[in-house]
């Protein structure tokens, strides 16, 4: 198991400027009975859905495992920085998610989610170095993704509202990957085009109007 020990960012006593800086083809017989055909056919699929079954489930227990272990790290790193919250892990589509509930710890998310951010990729890196495998599990303290998630939704409706009355294009200020699909995913239900423009940590949404 990777702990904390490995991987590990200060926290306690630490203020946020420190803290955020951590951070082939078939031949048939032809005297082989249509009824055998469709055995054939039903077989296969069969087959087909029983592998797809089983590829569900393999891809379910690999999130589920990334989930534990970057559990496991992030208790570690609580319990070290002196700090309470319980870790709630859930499946959400192709990724995990590990959530620390129960307590206030704006220490652990910083200006804008800048602290939270790092955070989130030493934790990927944890989990990383247990599985061998790029780690896409998403960390959210106090809820706040959640509700950013929905303030960005909002801009991301109001914005498009804005660039379809004007016809102009609309350049937001720069954000980070998942402030940015959400911006994205706002547009595109609004029925606008966006397109992500600059390099990080400046990349930034621009909202085009309908052509």
């Amino acid at each position: 198991m990777v702990g904390p020990e490995d991987i590990v960012v200060p926290v306690a006593g630490m203020d946020d400027q420190e803290l955020e800086s951590v951070v082939g083809d078939d031949v048939l017989d032809d005297d082989l009975a249509e009824d055998d055909l469709v055995d054939d056919d039903e077989d296969d699929e069969d087959e087909d859905e029983d592998e797809d079954e089983d590829e569900d489930e393999d891809d379910l227990g690999s999130l589920e495992e990334e989930g534990d272990i970057a559990a496991d790290y992030i208790e570690g790193l609580l319990d070290i920085a002196d700090l309470d919250g319980d870790i709630d892990m859930d499946v959400e589509g192709d990724r995990a998610v590990v959530s620390v509930v129960g307590a206030t710890l704006d220490e652990l998310v910083g200006d804008d989610g800048e602290v939270l951010e790092a955070l989130q990729e030493l934790t990927r890196l944890a989990v990383h170095r247990k599985t061998g495998v790029r780690a896409r599990l998403m960390l959210d303290v106090g809820g706040f993704r959640a509700r950013r998630r929905a303030e960005l939704a909002d801009l991301g409706r109001s914005m498009a509202a804005e660039v379809e009355r004007s016809g102009e294009p609309k350049k937001l200020r720069a954000m980070s990957p998942f402030e940015r699909k959400i911006i994205h995913d706002a547009v595109a239900l609004a029925g606008l085009r966006s397109e992500s423009e600059g390099e990080e940590p400046h990349r930034r949404v621009v909202i085009f109007p309908a052509k």
